[in-house]
């Protein structure tokens, strides 16, 4: 009876595999843990140094290392096994942590050390993201890639609903030291998720003779094939482009509460569990809708929709109107991103997932390093409002002349 009312609902189709049920509640507990972290040091950082430069650097150095770092994952996520390979990038997280939480319980945290642990964290998760992606893929069948995606994003974005809301009680009772702890703790579910997990794809002997010469043309046949599908090359293009002057919206949360609203932790966790329950909601929604009108048509105007609706987020006059806007940008948001991973991973070949997701990753978190970086030193200088707003704008003219300009564009994503 529960798979019959499952199937009701295509969105929910993937939880029917239990092996991907079972890593999805792993990492539903670890984002958790990561997002009371997340609001902790966003909240630690803009109070401490009252600039938005530092608290969009500081987010910017946990991606930036996916430049170099995610294509390299993405090889090394084809060539060992997948499992041992997500444990012992797990543990170098939850290690990480420990370390940030020794410090706060020591009154040694400084905006300075969180800025090593959040590029050393950064990396490692940079590089162990594309074996993530890649092993999700493998629990479910071909038909329901859409539904494991679109539940993996809810899942990221269920832990920013949740994460934001602890983090400000648990700031509010005990201070920052005790959202660090929990977060530490949080990896040991991953860690259990993976130990239960039954045998995966095996990617054949590891060979470590000339390895590195090996990993540079996996990375290159990689690129190679990104290149030459149309469908890929476009969704990856356009990924980039929403990286740099839509995504930074994530980072900026802080600044926009504090600096805009003349508001604390409190308003900043509002606005980020806001953003996480329009992407749970879009993440429920996603399948039915791709199901009745196509991935094309879905894609499409839901990039109409995102510089729009992020452009009216940045211009709310009050923090409830914040709330708001920010709940249909994590809509739009999710569902675009979903549709573009989605396309990357059911028009690459199965050996190649790693590498294509970590392209995917790549453009994804290195335009964002960029975007949040540039948009708050010039928030700084300019103002919040109107470099958040001018990107916004920018992007939608972008996508509109795209569509004006070349009107069949997108046909190659629903094959």
């Amino acid at each position: 009876m529960p798979a019959l009312r499952l199937q009701r609902f295509s969105s929910f189709r993937a939880f029917e595999h239990p092996g991907y049920f079972a890593v999805w509640i792993g990492a539903l507990v670890s984002n958790i843990g990561t997002w009371m972290e997340t609001l902790a040091l966003g909240v630690y950082v803009t109070e401490v140094t009252g600039k938005a430069e530092w608290t969009g650097g500081v987010a910017a150095l946990s991606y930036l290392p996916g430049l170099l770092l995610s294509p390299l994952g993405g090889a090394l996520a084809d060539r060992f096994d997948r499992r041992t390979y997500l444990a012992v990038g797990t543990l170098g997280q939850m290690l990480l942590a420990a370390v940030l939480t020794v410090l706060a319980f020591t009154h040694h945290l400084s905006v300075p050390l969180v800025a090593v642990v959040a590029f050393l964290n950064g990396s490692i998760s940079l590089l162990s993201g594309p074996a993530f992606n890649a092993l999700l893929a493998e629990l479910v069948p071909a038909k329901d890639m859409h539904s494991a995606l679109s539940l993996s994003s809810a899942q990221f974005n269920l832990g920013r609903v949740i994460g934001p809301l602890l983090a400000t009680v648990v700031l509010a009772a005990g201070g920052i030291q005790w959202a660090l702890l929990i977060n530490a703790l949080s990896f040991l579910s991953v860690l259990v998720a993976l130990w239960k997990l039954g045998p995966t794809r095996s990617p054949g002997p590891v060979v470590l003779k000339g390895l590195w010469k090996v990993l540079w043309a996996d990375i290159v046949r990689g690129v190679d094939v990104a290149r030459k599908d149309a469908g890929i090359s476009l969704v990856i293009t356009s990924t980039l482009v929403i990286a740099i002057l839509v995504a930074p919206f994530i980072g900026l949360v802080p600044v926009f509460a504090i600096r805009v609203f003349h508001q604390g932790a409190s308003a900043t966790s509002l606005l980020v569990t806001s953003q996480g329950a329009g992407a749970v909601t879009a993440a429920v929604a996603a399948g039915v809708l791709v199901d009745a009108f196509g991935r094309k048509r879905v894609l499409e105007g839901v990039m109409l929709l995102l510089g729009l609706v992020t452009a009216l987020y940045w211009l709310a006059p009050t923090l409830v109107w914040a709330a708001v806007g920010i709940f249909f940008v994590g809509a739009c948001y999710m569902t675009c991103l979903t549709g573009i991973h989605t396309v990357c991973q059911t028009r690459a070949p199965a050996e190649l997932r790693a590498r294509i997701s970590s392209l995917y990753g790549m453009v994804l978190n290195g335009g964002y390093a960029l975007g949040v970086w540039l948009q708050g030193a010039l928030a700084d200088r300019v103002g919040v409002r109107f470099v958040t707003v001018s990107c916004a704008v920018f992007f939608l003219a972008l996508v509109v002349t795209l569509r004006l300009l070349r009107p069949h564009s997108f046909d190659a994503t629903e094959a």
